[in-house]
Protein backbone atom coordinates (compact mmCIF):
# COMPACT_ATOMS: atom_id res chain seq x y z
CA UNK A 1 0.00 0.00 0.00
CA UNK A 2 3.16 2.57 0.84
CA UNK A 3 2.48 5.51 -1.18
CA UNK A 4 4.93 7.04 -3.27
CA UNK A 5 8.38 8.12 -1.17
CA UNK A 6 8.94 11.94 -0.79
CA UNK A 7 12.91 11.42 -0.13
CA UNK A 8 13.52 10.80 -4.38
CA UNK A 9 11.67 14.22 -5.09
CA UNK A 10 13.32 15.74 -2.16
CA UNK A 11 16.93 14.61 -3.25
CA UNK A 12 16.62 14.79 -6.98
CA UNK A 13 14.05 16.38 -8.73
CA UNK A 14 15.61 20.64 -8.04
CA UNK A 15 18.81 19.56 -9.88
CA UNK A 16 17.82 18.26 -12.88
CA UNK A 17 17.61 20.59 -15.63
CA UNK A 18 14.76 19.68 -17.53
CA UNK A 19 13.09 22.32 -14.25
CA UNK A 20 14.46 24.98 -16.69
CA UNK A 21 11.76 23.30 -19.34
CA UNK A 22 8.81 23.68 -16.99
CA UNK A 23 6.18 26.21 -17.44
CA UNK A 24 6.79 28.26 -14.77
CA UNK A 25 10.21 28.88 -15.41
CA UNK A 26 10.05 32.00 -17.60
CA UNK A 27 6.64 33.48 -16.29
CA UNK A 28 7.72 37.47 -16.65
CA UNK A 29 7.52 39.30 -13.36
CA UNK A 30 6.49 43.28 -13.14
CA UNK A 31 9.50 43.75 -10.80
CA UNK A 32 11.66 42.32 -13.40
CA UNK A 33 10.61 44.17 -16.25
CA UNK A 34 12.94 44.76 -19.72
CA UNK A 35 14.54 48.62 -19.71
CA UNK A 36 13.32 51.05 -21.36
CA UNK A 37 13.36 50.22 -25.62
CA UNK A 38 14.59 53.63 -27.22
CA UNK A 39 16.48 56.83 -25.80
CA UNK A 40 14.29 59.42 -23.84
CA UNK A 41 13.14 62.06 -26.23
CA UNK A 42 14.71 65.88 -26.32
CA UNK A 43 11.83 67.34 -24.27
CA UNK A 44 12.47 64.69 -21.33
CA UNK A 45 15.76 67.43 -20.29
CA UNK A 46 15.18 68.23 -16.34
CA UNK A 47 13.87 71.22 -16.04
CA UNK A 48 12.92 73.06 -12.53
CA UNK A 49 9.59 72.35 -13.17
CA UNK A 50 9.98 68.94 -13.65
CA UNK A 51 12.25 68.37 -10.93
CA UNK A 52 9.44 69.65 -8.36
CA UNK A 53 7.06 67.30 -9.98
CA UNK A 54 9.13 64.44 -9.50
CA UNK A 55 10.42 65.21 -6.13
CA UNK A 56 6.85 65.98 -5.24
CA UNK A 57 5.16 62.12 -6.58
CA UNK A 58 7.39 60.68 -4.68
CA UNK A 59 6.97 62.56 -1.27
CA UNK A 60 3.62 61.72 -1.88
CA UNK A 61 3.79 58.19 -2.17
CA UNK A 62 6.36 58.20 0.49
CA UNK A 63 3.58 59.74 2.50
CA UNK A 64 0.75 57.34 1.25
CA UNK A 65 -0.90 59.16 -0.88
CA UNK A 66 -0.64 56.51 -3.73
CA UNK A 67 -3.17 58.66 -6.06
CA UNK A 68 -1.81 61.82 -6.40
CA UNK A 69 1.95 60.33 -6.87
CA UNK A 70 0.59 57.94 -9.91
CA UNK A 71 -1.12 61.16 -11.11
CA UNK A 72 1.75 63.61 -10.86
CA UNK A 73 4.60 60.59 -12.41
CA UNK A 74 1.61 59.95 -15.21
CA UNK A 75 1.04 63.59 -15.89
CA UNK A 76 5.18 64.15 -16.26
CA UNK A 77 5.27 61.17 -18.68
CA UNK A 78 2.75 62.33 -20.92
CA UNK A 79 4.23 65.53 -21.04
CA UNK A 80 7.11 64.81 -21.45
CA UNK A 81 7.54 61.54 -23.56
CA UNK A 82 10.33 59.75 -21.12
CA UNK A 83 9.31 56.29 -21.02
CA UNK A 84 11.00 56.08 -17.56
CA UNK A 85 8.82 58.39 -16.22
CA UNK A 86 6.08 55.84 -17.96
CA UNK A 87 7.09 53.09 -16.13
CA UNK A 88 7.91 54.92 -12.84
CA UNK A 89 4.23 55.79 -12.82
CA UNK A 90 3.52 51.95 -13.27
CA UNK A 91 5.12 51.04 -10.31
CA UNK A 92 3.87 53.70 -8.29
CA UNK A 93 0.62 52.12 -8.99
CA UNK A 94 1.47 48.26 -8.94
CA UNK A 95 3.02 49.04 -5.66
CA UNK A 96 0.16 50.58 -4.19
CA UNK A 97 -2.75 48.43 -5.18
CA UNK A 98 -4.24 50.24 -7.62
CA UNK A 99 -5.76 48.25 -10.32
CA UNK A 100 -7.67 51.07 -12.07
CA UNK A 101 -4.31 53.38 -12.02
CA UNK A 102 -2.23 50.77 -12.65
CA UNK A 103 -4.21 49.90 -16.06
CA UNK A 104 -3.88 53.57 -16.84
CA UNK A 105 -0.90 54.15 -16.50
CA UNK A 106 0.54 51.22 -18.20
CA UNK A 107 -2.33 51.48 -21.28
CA UNK A 108 -0.72 55.39 -21.84
CA UNK A 109 2.77 53.76 -21.37
CA UNK A 110 1.95 51.17 -24.30
CA UNK A 111 0.29 53.93 -26.22
CA UNK A 112 2.89 56.05 -26.40
CA UNK A 113 5.27 53.20 -27.20
CA UNK A 114 3.45 50.62 -29.14
CA UNK A 115 6.70 48.22 -29.29
CA UNK A 116 7.77 48.60 -25.96
CA UNK A 117 8.41 45.09 -24.25
CA UNK A 118 8.08 46.47 -20.56
CA UNK A 119 4.61 48.27 -21.71
CA UNK A 120 2.82 45.02 -22.69
CA UNK A 121 4.56 42.91 -20.03
CA UNK A 122 2.97 45.31 -17.48
CA UNK A 123 -0.30 45.83 -19.29
CA UNK A 124 -0.55 42.03 -19.75
CA UNK A 125 -0.09 41.04 -15.63
CA UNK A 126 -2.01 44.08 -14.68
CA UNK A 127 -5.18 42.59 -16.59
CA UNK A 128 -4.74 39.26 -15.30
CA UNK A 129 -4.33 40.69 -11.31
CA UNK A 130 -7.83 42.25 -11.72
CA UNK A 131 -9.25 39.29 -13.26
CA UNK A 132 -10.18 41.14 -17.04
CA UNK A 133 -9.45 37.79 -18.53
CA UNK A 134 -11.56 38.87 -21.99
CA UNK A 135 -9.07 42.26 -22.22
CA UNK A 136 -5.68 39.60 -22.32
CA UNK A 137 -6.64 37.97 -25.30
CA UNK A 138 -5.51 41.57 -27.11
CA UNK A 139 -2.70 41.88 -24.87
CA UNK A 140 -1.29 38.63 -25.34
CA UNK A 141 -1.56 38.46 -29.13
CA UNK A 142 -0.08 42.12 -29.35
CA UNK A 143 3.07 41.29 -26.79
CA UNK A 144 3.96 38.49 -28.74
CA UNK A 145 4.53 40.70 -32.06
CA UNK A 146 6.87 42.88 -29.74
CA UNK A 147 9.11 40.51 -28.94
CA UNK A 148 12.09 39.72 -30.86
CA UNK A 149 11.60 36.52 -32.62
CA UNK A 150 14.17 34.36 -30.14
CA UNK A 151 12.11 34.95 -27.31
CA UNK A 152 8.74 34.32 -28.02
CA UNK A 153 8.59 30.53 -27.38
CA UNK A 154 9.78 31.86 -24.21
CA UNK A 155 7.00 34.10 -23.30
CA UNK A 156 4.20 31.38 -25.32
CA UNK A 157 5.38 29.01 -22.78
CA UNK A 158 5.14 30.91 -19.66
CA UNK A 159 1.51 31.96 -19.94
CA UNK A 160 0.18 28.60 -17.90
CA UNK A 161 2.14 30.17 -15.25
CA UNK A 162 0.57 33.93 -15.80
CA UNK A 163 -2.50 32.88 -15.40
CA UNK A 164 -2.36 29.83 -13.06
CA UNK A 165 -3.83 31.54 -10.21
CA UNK A 166 -7.24 33.06 -12.33
CA UNK A 167 -10.51 31.61 -10.73
CA UNK A 168 -11.97 30.53 -14.06
CA UNK A 169 -9.49 28.32 -15.47
CA UNK A 170 -12.02 27.28 -18.19
CA UNK A 171 -12.42 30.93 -19.51
CA UNK A 172 -8.61 31.52 -19.18
CA UNK A 173 -7.93 28.63 -21.16
CA UNK A 174 -10.13 29.58 -23.96
CA UNK A 175 -9.02 33.07 -24.49
CA UNK A 176 -5.48 31.76 -24.73
CA UNK A 177 -6.68 29.86 -27.31
CA UNK A 178 -7.99 32.81 -28.92
CA UNK A 179 -5.22 34.98 -28.13
CA UNK A 180 -2.47 31.82 -29.46
CA UNK A 181 -4.88 31.55 -33.16
CA UNK A 182 -1.69 32.94 -35.24
CA UNK A 183 0.77 31.19 -33.33
CA UNK A 184 -0.64 27.93 -33.75
CA UNK A 185 -0.17 28.22 -37.68
CA UNK A 186 3.52 29.52 -37.57
CA UNK A 187 5.86 26.18 -37.45
CA UNK A 188 8.28 27.90 -35.46
CA UNK A 189 5.89 28.51 -32.64
CA UNK A 190 2.92 25.67 -33.00
CA UNK A 191 4.36 23.18 -31.21
CA UNK A 192 5.12 25.51 -27.58
CA UNK A 193 1.51 27.42 -28.70
CA UNK A 194 -0.73 23.99 -28.69
CA UNK A 195 1.90 22.94 -25.85
CA UNK A 196 0.10 26.46 -23.54
CA UNK A 197 -2.97 26.15 -24.82
CA UNK A 198 -2.72 21.91 -23.68
CA UNK A 199 -1.88 22.97 -20.34
CA UNK A 200 -4.19 25.68 -19.81
CA UNK A 201 -6.96 23.05 -20.56
CA UNK A 202 -5.17 20.47 -18.19
CA UNK A 203 -5.26 23.50 -15.11
CA UNK A 204 -9.34 23.27 -16.08
CA UNK A 205 -9.80 19.93 -15.58
CA UNK A 206 -9.77 18.88 -19.58
CA UNK A 207 -8.02 16.17 -19.19
CA UNK A 208 -9.17 15.05 -23.13
CA UNK A 209 -8.49 18.56 -24.37
CA UNK A 210 -4.88 18.85 -23.18
CA UNK A 211 -4.33 15.66 -25.31
CA UNK A 212 -5.75 16.83 -28.44
CA UNK A 213 -3.35 19.73 -27.62
CA UNK A 214 -0.08 17.82 -27.09
CA UNK A 215 -1.12 15.47 -30.47
CA UNK A 216 -1.47 18.77 -32.42
CA UNK A 217 1.75 20.25 -31.13
CA UNK A 218 3.64 17.09 -31.78
CA UNK A 219 1.97 16.98 -35.11
CA UNK A 220 3.28 20.30 -35.94
CA UNK A 221 6.99 19.42 -35.31
CA UNK A 222 7.66 15.89 -33.86
CA UNK A 223 11.49 17.16 -32.86
CA UNK A 224 10.27 19.72 -30.38
CA UNK A 225 10.23 18.94 -26.74
CA UNK A 226 7.41 20.82 -25.78
CA UNK A 227 4.36 18.41 -26.81
CA UNK A 228 6.55 15.63 -24.87
CA UNK A 229 6.64 17.51 -21.73
CA UNK A 230 2.83 18.23 -22.25
CA UNK A 231 2.64 14.36 -22.79
CA UNK A 232 4.93 13.67 -19.29
CA UNK A 233 2.34 16.26 -16.96
CA UNK A 234 -0.22 13.94 -18.76
CA UNK A 235 1.28 10.90 -17.79
CA UNK A 236 1.22 11.76 -14.40
CA UNK A 237 -2.59 13.01 -14.06
CA UNK A 238 -3.14 9.47 -15.54
CA UNK A 239 -3.48 10.03 -19.17
CA UNK A 240 -1.68 6.61 -20.32
CA UNK A 241 -1.99 6.95 -24.18
CA UNK A 242 -0.14 9.96 -23.70
CA UNK A 243 3.15 8.55 -22.87
CA UNK A 244 3.40 6.88 -26.76
CA UNK A 245 3.87 10.64 -27.70
CA UNK A 246 6.71 10.70 -25.15
CA UNK A 247 8.62 8.05 -26.88
CA UNK A 248 7.56 9.61 -30.23
CA UNK A 249 9.73 12.42 -29.14
CA UNK A 250 12.40 10.49 -27.56
CA UNK A 251 13.19 8.56 -30.54
CA UNK A 252 14.10 11.40 -32.73
CA UNK A 253 17.87 12.18 -33.46
CA UNK A 254 17.97 15.08 -31.63
CA UNK A 255 15.57 14.60 -28.80
CA UNK A 256 17.14 16.24 -25.66
CA UNK A 257 18.42 14.46 -22.85
CA UNK A 258 16.46 16.47 -20.37
CA UNK A 259 13.25 14.94 -21.54
CA UNK A 260 14.82 11.90 -20.75
CA UNK A 261 15.39 12.27 -17.28
CA UNK A 262 11.96 13.92 -17.00
CA UNK A 263 10.58 11.02 -18.77
CA UNK A 264 12.74 9.08 -16.25
CA UNK A 265 11.58 10.70 -13.20
CA UNK A 266 8.03 10.21 -14.14
CA UNK A 267 8.04 6.53 -14.57
CA UNK A 268 9.92 6.62 -10.45
CA UNK A 269 6.55 8.69 -9.45
CA UNK A 270 4.48 6.20 -11.79
CA UNK A 271 6.15 3.38 -9.64
CA UNK A 272 7.29 2.01 -12.49
CA UNK A 273 11.25 1.68 -11.25
CA UNK A 274 12.23 -1.35 -13.56
CA UNK A 275 11.62 1.03 -16.55
CA UNK A 276 13.22 3.93 -15.13
CA UNK A 277 16.43 2.04 -14.96
CA UNK A 278 16.40 1.11 -17.86
CA UNK A 279 15.97 4.60 -19.37
CA UNK A 280 18.96 6.07 -16.93
CA UNK A 281 21.17 3.13 -17.39
CA UNK A 282 20.42 4.33 -21.45
CA UNK A 283 21.54 7.60 -20.67
CA UNK A 284 24.51 7.08 -18.65
CA UNK A 285 25.84 4.82 -20.98
CA UNK A 286 25.04 7.03 -24.23
CA UNK A 287 26.91 10.16 -22.61
CA UNK A 288 28.45 8.93 -19.23
CA UNK A 289 30.06 12.65 -18.79
CA UNK A 290 26.27 14.54 -18.93
CA UNK A 291 26.03 14.38 -15.10
CA UNK A 292 21.80 14.30 -14.34
CA UNK A 293 21.28 11.26 -14.98
CA UNK A 294 23.49 9.72 -12.68
CA UNK A 295 22.11 12.27 -9.77
CA UNK A 296 18.82 10.41 -10.62
CA UNK A 297 19.58 7.38 -10.97
CA UNK A 298 21.81 7.81 -7.78
CA UNK A 299 18.43 8.79 -5.73
CA UNK A 300 16.65 5.96 -7.06
CA UNK A 301 19.32 3.45 -6.10
CA UNK A 302 18.97 4.99 -2.87
CA UNK A 303 15.31 4.88 -2.16
CA UNK A 304 15.55 1.17 -3.70
CA UNK A 305 18.36 0.98 -0.72
CA UNK A 306 20.75 -0.33 -2.85
CA UNK A 307 23.69 1.62 -1.45
CA UNK A 308 26.36 0.58 -3.17
CA UNK A 309 25.23 1.43 -6.60
CA UNK A 310 23.68 4.79 -4.91
CA UNK A 311 27.15 5.90 -3.72
CA UNK A 312 28.51 4.78 -7.31
CA UNK A 313 26.28 7.05 -8.98
CA UNK A 314 25.96 9.70 -6.84
CA UNK A 315 29.83 10.13 -7.04
CA UNK A 316 29.89 10.06 -10.54
CA UNK A 317 27.80 12.79 -10.16
CA UNK A 318 29.91 15.00 -7.56
CA UNK A 319 33.07 13.69 -10.19
CA UNK A 320 31.50 15.28 -13.17
CA UNK A 321 30.06 18.43 -11.33
CA UNK A 322 33.18 19.21 -9.57
CA UNK A 323 34.86 22.87 -10.14
CA UNK A 324 36.35 23.83 -12.55
CA UNK A 325 35.07 20.43 -14.47
CA UNK A 326 31.99 21.60 -15.06
CA UNK A 327 32.14 25.50 -16.75
CA UNK A 328 29.07 25.02 -18.27
CA UNK A 329 27.93 28.20 -16.60
CA UNK A 330 25.10 25.70 -14.91
CA UNK A 331 24.24 26.40 -11.15
CA UNK A 332 24.98 22.84 -9.64
CA UNK A 333 25.29 23.70 -5.96
CA UNK A 334 21.49 22.44 -5.73
CA UNK A 335 22.69 19.05 -7.27
CA UNK A 336 25.83 18.50 -5.34
CA UNK A 337 24.14 19.07 -2.08
CA UNK A 338 21.30 16.93 -3.00
CA UNK A 339 23.79 14.39 -3.94
CA UNK A 340 25.65 14.94 -0.50
CA UNK A 341 22.56 14.35 1.81
CA UNK A 342 22.02 11.32 -0.48
CA UNK A 343 25.72 10.02 0.46
CA UNK A 344 25.51 11.39 3.97
CA UNK A 345 22.60 8.76 4.56
CA UNK A 346 24.14 5.77 2.93
CA UNK A 347 27.12 6.29 4.91
CA UNK A 348 25.15 6.56 8.07
CA UNK A 349 22.98 3.33 7.21
CA UNK A 350 26.47 1.70 6.92
CA UNK A 351 27.31 3.20 10.19
CA UNK A 352 30.20 5.09 9.29
CA UNK A 353 28.68 8.59 11.44
CA UNK A 354 31.68 10.19 11.09
CA UNK A 355 31.63 10.76 6.95
CA UNK A 356 27.88 11.29 7.34
CA UNK A 357 28.40 14.45 9.19
CA UNK A 358 31.63 15.47 7.18
CA UNK A 359 29.29 15.23 4.17
CA UNK A 360 26.44 17.24 5.37
CA UNK A 361 28.96 20.34 6.56
CA UNK A 362 29.74 20.33 3.11
CA UNK A 363 26.49 20.90 1.80
CA UNK A 364 26.36 25.04 0.67
CA UNK A 365 22.68 26.32 -0.03
CA UNK A 366 21.07 27.90 2.90
CA UNK A 367 17.98 27.00 1.20
CA UNK A 368 19.20 23.40 2.85
CA UNK A 369 19.44 24.56 6.19
CA UNK A 370 16.20 22.89 7.51
CA UNK A 371 16.79 19.61 5.44
CA UNK A 372 20.70 19.06 7.27
CA UNK A 373 18.99 19.80 10.65
CA UNK A 374 16.21 16.94 9.85
CA UNK A 375 19.10 14.85 8.67
CA UNK A 376 21.15 15.35 11.77
CA UNK A 377 18.28 14.97 13.40
CA UNK A 378 17.28 11.63 12.27
CA UNK A 379 20.95 10.33 12.79
CA UNK A 380 20.88 11.54 16.55
CA UNK A 381 17.29 9.57 16.74
CA UNK A 382 19.28 6.70 15.51
CA UNK A 383 21.53 6.91 18.45
CA UNK A 384 18.92 6.79 21.40
CA UNK A 385 18.65 10.85 21.45
CA UNK A 386 15.10 10.95 20.71
CA UNK A 387 14.79 14.13 22.79
CA UNK A 388 17.53 16.04 21.44
CA UNK A 389 16.59 15.05 17.91
CA UNK A 390 13.12 16.66 18.42
CA UNK A 391 14.92 19.90 20.04
CA UNK A 392 17.35 20.19 16.63
CA UNK A 393 14.55 20.12 14.17
CA UNK A 394 12.62 22.70 16.54
CA UNK A 395 15.29 24.94 16.89
CA UNK A 396 16.24 25.24 12.88
CA UNK A 397 15.62 28.06 11.44
CA UNK A 398 12.62 28.49 9.44
CA UNK A 399 13.64 30.58 6.27
CA UNK A 400 10.21 30.05 3.63
CA UNK A 401 6.20 30.11 4.84
CA UNK A 402 6.24 26.27 4.83
CA UNK A 403 9.37 25.38 7.01
CA UNK A 404 7.28 25.63 10.39
CA UNK A 405 4.82 22.91 8.95
CA UNK A 406 7.72 20.93 7.34
CA UNK A 407 9.20 20.81 10.54
CA UNK A 408 6.16 19.26 12.59
CA UNK A 409 6.09 16.29 9.82
CA UNK A 410 9.82 15.76 10.18
CA UNK A 411 9.22 15.77 14.01
CA UNK A 412 6.35 13.23 13.58
CA UNK A 413 8.68 11.18 11.27
CA UNK A 414 10.79 10.85 13.97
CA UNK A 415 8.45 9.95 16.52
CA UNK A 416 6.81 7.18 13.96
CA UNK A 417 10.54 5.60 13.04
CA UNK A 418 10.81 5.42 16.95
CA UNK A 419 7.24 3.75 17.60
CA UNK A 420 5.37 6.68 19.43
CA UNK A 421 2.60 6.57 17.23
CA UNK A 422 0.36 8.59 19.43
CA UNK A 423 2.97 11.16 20.03
CA UNK A 424 2.98 11.30 16.31
CA UNK A 425 -0.41 11.55 16.15
CA UNK A 426 -1.12 14.44 18.36
CA UNK A 427 1.42 16.55 17.20
CA UNK A 428 -0.07 16.48 13.37
CA UNK A 429 -3.54 16.86 14.62
CA UNK A 430 -2.49 20.23 16.47
CA UNK A 431 -0.68 21.19 13.08
CA UNK A 432 -3.38 20.53 11.23
CA UNK A 433 -5.90 22.46 13.08
CA UNK A 434 -4.56 25.66 11.82
CA UNK A 435 -4.69 24.56 8.63
CA UNK A 436 -7.86 21.91 8.17
CA UNK A 437 -7.79 21.32 4.45
CA UNK A 438 -3.88 21.32 3.71
CA UNK A 439 -4.41 18.25 1.45
CA UNK A 440 -0.67 16.52 2.26
CA UNK A 441 -1.17 17.00 6.45
CA UNK A 442 -4.82 15.73 6.10
CA UNK A 443 -2.94 12.41 4.82
CA UNK A 444 -0.25 12.23 7.17
CA UNK A 445 -2.12 12.99 10.07
CA UNK A 446 -4.77 10.03 8.90
CA UNK A 447 -1.85 7.74 8.26
CA UNK A 448 -0.49 8.62 11.98
CA UNK A 449 -3.76 8.05 13.47
CA UNK A 450 -4.21 4.53 11.91
CA UNK A 451 -0.56 3.93 13.73
CA UNK A 452 -1.95 5.29 16.67
CA UNK A 453 -5.08 2.69 16.58
CA UNK A 454 -7.77 5.12 15.41
CA UNK A 455 -9.44 3.57 12.13
CA UNK A 456 -11.82 5.58 12.56
CA UNK A 457 -10.50 8.73 12.71
CA UNK A 458 -8.09 8.14 10.12
CA UNK A 459 -11.36 7.19 8.18
CA UNK A 460 -12.96 10.49 8.59
CA UNK A 461 -9.76 12.45 7.91
CA UNK A 462 -9.22 11.01 4.54
CA UNK A 463 -13.10 10.93 3.00
CA UNK A 464 -12.38 14.87 3.96
CA UNK A 465 -9.50 14.79 1.78
CA UNK A 466 -11.31 13.04 -1.04
CA UNK A 467 -14.01 15.93 -0.41
CA UNK A 468 -11.22 18.20 -0.71
CA UNK A 469 -9.43 16.49 -3.69
CA UNK A 470 -11.87 14.16 -5.44
CA UNK A 471 -8.63 12.99 -7.31
CA UNK A 472 -6.54 12.14 -4.13
CA UNK A 473 -5.42 8.76 -5.59
CA UNK A 474 -3.39 8.54 -2.37
CA UNK A 475 -6.42 8.83 -0.43
CA UNK A 476 -8.29 5.95 -1.89
CA UNK A 477 -5.85 3.46 -1.90
CA UNK A 478 -4.67 3.81 1.89
CA UNK A 479 -8.27 3.93 2.61
CA UNK A 480 -9.32 0.98 0.38
CA UNK A 481 -5.80 -0.81 1.60
CA UNK A 482 -6.50 0.03 5.44
CA UNK A 483 -10.14 -1.86 5.36
CA UNK A 484 -8.34 -4.82 3.19
CA UNK A 485 -5.69 -5.56 5.85
CA UNK A 486 -8.23 -5.55 9.07
CA UNK A 487 -10.66 -7.27 6.26
CA UNK A 488 -13.47 -4.69 7.06
CA UNK A 489 -16.08 -3.85 3.97
CA UNK A 490 -14.06 -5.88 1.44
CA UNK A 491 -16.20 -4.80 -1.83
CA UNK A 492 -16.09 -1.75 -0.67
CA UNK A 493 -12.38 -1.71 0.06
CA UNK A 494 -11.68 -3.23 -3.70
CA UNK A 495 -13.90 -0.15 -4.98
CA UNK A 496 -11.82 2.56 -3.15
CA UNK A 497 -8.48 0.51 -4.43
CA UNK A 498 -9.96 0.54 -8.10
CA UNK A 499 -10.85 3.97 -8.09
CA UNK A 500 -6.93 4.62 -7.27
CA UNK A 501 -6.04 2.52 -9.66
CA UNK A 502 -8.39 4.32 -12.11
CA UNK A 503 -6.74 7.75 -11.49
CA UNK A 504 -2.77 6.44 -11.33
CA UNK A 505 -2.85 2.89 -13.26
CA UNK A 506 0.63 2.47 -13.31
CA UNK A 507 1.65 2.65 -9.53
CA UNK A 508 3.50 -0.46 -8.09
CA UNK A 509 2.06 0.45 -4.52
CA UNK A 510 -1.13 1.06 -5.51
CA UNK A 511 -1.30 -2.38 -7.18
CA UNK A 512 -0.11 -3.79 -4.27
CA UNK A 513 -2.92 -2.67 -2.49
CA UNK A 514 -5.00 -4.41 -5.30
CA UNK A 515 -3.40 -7.42 -5.31
CA UNK A 516 -3.81 -7.62 -1.34
CA UNK A 517 -7.48 -7.18 -1.75
CA UNK A 518 -7.91 -9.81 -3.84
CA UNK A 519 -5.94 -11.62 -1.63
CA UNK A 520 -7.90 -10.89 1.12
CA UNK A 521 -11.62 -11.65 -0.91
CA UNK A 522 -10.11 -15.05 -1.97
CA UNK A 523 -9.23 -14.86 -5.37
CA UNK A 524 -5.61 -16.06 -4.71
CA UNK A 525 -3.99 -16.32 -8.24
CA UNK A 526 -5.15 -13.59 -8.87
CA UNK A 527 -3.37 -12.20 -5.97
CA UNK A 528 -0.58 -13.38 -7.29
CA UNK A 529 -0.64 -12.11 -10.83
CA UNK A 530 -0.93 -8.44 -9.83
CA UNK A 531 1.11 -8.68 -7.04
CA UNK A 532 4.70 -10.38 -9.08
CA UNK A 533 3.55 -7.54 -11.77
CA UNK A 534 3.58 -4.61 -8.58
CA UNK A 535 6.80 -6.03 -7.08
CA UNK A 536 8.57 -6.25 -10.79
CA UNK A 537 7.76 -2.59 -11.51
CA UNK A 538 8.26 -1.13 -7.64
CA UNK A 539 10.61 -3.37 -5.61
CA UNK A 540 9.40 -2.92 -2.27
CA UNK A 541 10.15 -4.87 1.08
CA UNK A 542 6.09 -4.30 1.90
CA UNK A 543 4.92 -5.64 -1.50
CA UNK A 544 7.44 -8.72 -0.71
CA UNK A 545 5.87 -9.27 2.25
CA UNK A 546 2.54 -9.78 0.51
CA UNK A 547 3.97 -11.44 -2.31
CA UNK A 548 5.36 -13.98 0.04
CA UNK A 549 2.34 -14.28 1.92
CA UNK A 550 -0.11 -15.39 -1.01
CA UNK A 551 3.33 -17.49 -2.50
CA UNK A 552 3.19 -19.20 0.99
CA UNK A 553 -0.35 -19.74 0.90
CA UNK A 554 -0.30 -21.85 -2.74
CA UNK A 555 2.33 -23.63 -1.33
CA UNK A 556 5.00 -21.89 -2.99
CA UNK A 557 7.40 -21.83 0.15
CA UNK A 558 10.40 -21.59 -1.40
CA UNK A 559 9.35 -19.06 -3.82
CA UNK A 560 7.99 -17.58 -0.75
CA UNK A 561 10.97 -17.54 1.47
CA UNK A 562 13.30 -15.84 -1.76
CA UNK A 563 10.96 -12.84 -2.11
CA UNK A 564 11.10 -12.54 1.55
CA UNK A 565 14.93 -12.78 1.35
CA UNK A 566 14.48 -9.97 -1.35
CA UNK A 567 12.43 -7.92 0.35
CA UNK A 568 14.96 -7.87 3.58
CA UNK A 569 17.95 -6.70 1.32
CA UNK A 570 15.63 -3.42 0.27
CA UNK A 571 14.68 -2.98 3.73
CA UNK A 572 14.84 -5.34 7.02
CA UNK A 573 13.11 -3.10 9.02
CA UNK A 574 10.17 -2.67 6.88
CA UNK A 575 7.31 -2.90 9.57
CA UNK A 576 5.02 -5.27 7.40
CA UNK A 577 7.96 -7.71 6.41
CA UNK A 578 8.81 -8.22 10.14
CA UNK A 579 5.20 -9.07 11.39
CA UNK A 580 5.01 -11.44 8.07
CA UNK A 581 7.86 -13.36 9.06
CA UNK A 582 7.23 -13.32 12.87
CA UNK A 583 3.79 -14.66 11.69
CA UNK A 584 4.77 -17.38 9.61
CA UNK A 585 7.80 -18.31 12.02
CA UNK A 586 10.41 -17.62 9.22
CA UNK A 587 13.99 -16.60 10.61
CA UNK A 588 15.28 -13.19 9.00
Amino acid sequence: MKQLPRVLAAWALASVSCVALSQTSAAPAIAASAPASSTPPAQSAMTARLMYELLLSELSFQRGDAPSATALMLDAARRTSDETLFKRAAELAVQSRSGPAALEATRAWRQAYPKSVAAGQYELQVLVVMGRIAETEEAVRRFITTLPAQERVSFITALPAIYQRVPDKTEAAAVVERALSDAIKDPALAPAAWTSIGRLRLQAGDKAGALSAATLGQTSNVQSEWPALLALQLMGAGEASAEAMVKRYLATAGAKPEVRIAYARGLVELGRNAEAHTELAHMTQQSPNAPDAWLVQGALFADERDYARAETSLQRYLDLTAPPASETGVDRRTGRDQARMMLSRVAERRGDLARAEKLLEAVESPEQALAVQVRRADMMARQGKLDAARQAIRSAPERGPDDARLKIQAEAQLLRDRQQPAAAYQLLAEELKKDPDDEGLLYDTAMAAERAGDAAEMERLLRQLIEINPEAANAYNALGYSLADRGQRLPEAKQLIEKAVQLVPDDGYIQDSLGWVEFRMGRVQQARRILEQAFKSRPDAEIAAHLGEVLWTLGDRDGARRIWQEGQRLNAENETLVKTLERFKVAP
